[in-house]
């Protein structure tokens, strides 16, 4: 199943959801069917191994990993 960003258009609240082919997303605050699905940031890698250059929120290379989950890490 897909992870899917969404905005409320009732309650204004921002979420993630796991959505199915046949499934109907839902408000998780307000039970609200009025979604809007936000665009989402890729992450992936190539065949070799290496991080996809596209990154936001890294620091730069010099001062190491920004987190245990960095895309920089081995």
């Amino acid at each position: 199943m897909p992870l899917f960003e969404f905005v409320c258009e009732d309650c204004q609240s921002e979420f993630e959801l796991l959505v199915g082919p046949r499934e109907k997303a839902h408000c998780p605050s307000c039970e609200s069917e009025r979604l809007e699905k936000l665009m989402s940031s890729s992450s992936g890698r190539i065949a070799s191994g290496a991080a996809l250059p596209i990154t936001n929120g890294c620091p730069p290379a010099e001062m190491g990993p920004c987190s245990p989950n960095c895309c920089r890490l081995p």
